[in-house]
């Protein structure tokens, strides 16, 4: 009896091996398909465009302290009404207190980009309501709105850039070199 037993556990265990092999390799292409390596994002120029893009990902804090000669906060985002996105506004040592991403402030560095279809729509909106000069040498094409800021259209991106140093105008050259800096991102 004890015998039988034995066999019969054999079998079984037998049995069973060859069941869940079959079952692993009967399943292997539902596996293989659920472990699909994810699309990398796409590239253009020199950054990643991925779902997680805000202005605040294409410009360091590095830069914006550069382009405004003094060291800055970490960037916050905020409403950019003019542009339709959200800006990511850094803030120099003379900032006026509260600050507010939501509007210019003295001594900071506003970064705006808006992508997509809207892109184009935002930057003629914004250049019907300005004084815009025309700035070669960025984009496809680029405005200063003769106050306060640098507007360059270029492809499906519209960036926007206002330099503004506490006790002095904004700064055409310095938007110019944060703006040099930003492009190749997008």
């Amino acid at each position: 009896m004890r015998r039988i037993i034995v066999a019969g556990a054999i079998a079984a265990t037998s049995i069973l091996g060859v069941a869940v092999a079959a079952s692993t390799v009967m399943s292997a292409p539902a596996v293989a398909a659920k472990h699909k390596a994810k699309p990398k994002p796409k590239k253009k120029g020199s950054a990643k465009v991925t779902a997680n893009f805000s202005s605040c990902s294409v410009v360091t804090q590095a830069e914006a302290a550069s382009a405004i000669g003094t060291s800055v906060t970490a960037g916050v985002l905020g409403n950019a009404t003019v542009e339709g996105g959200l800006a990511c506004v850094f803030y120099g040592p003379s900032a006026p207190t509260p600050t507010t991403p939501n509007v210019g402030q003295p001594d900071t560095v506003r970064v705006v980009v808006v992508t997509g279809s809207d892109a184009l729509k935002w930057y003629n909106d914004y250049k019907s309501k300005v004084n815009a000069q025309p700035i070669a040498g960025y984009g496809n094409q680029a405005y200063y709105d003769g106050d306060a800021s640098l507007s360059v259209l270029k492809g499906n991106y519209y960036l926007r850039v206002a330099v503004i140093p506490a006790g002095a105008p904004p700064s055409l050259p310095d938007e110019e070199k944060l703006a040099t800096a930003i492009l190749p991102k997008l």
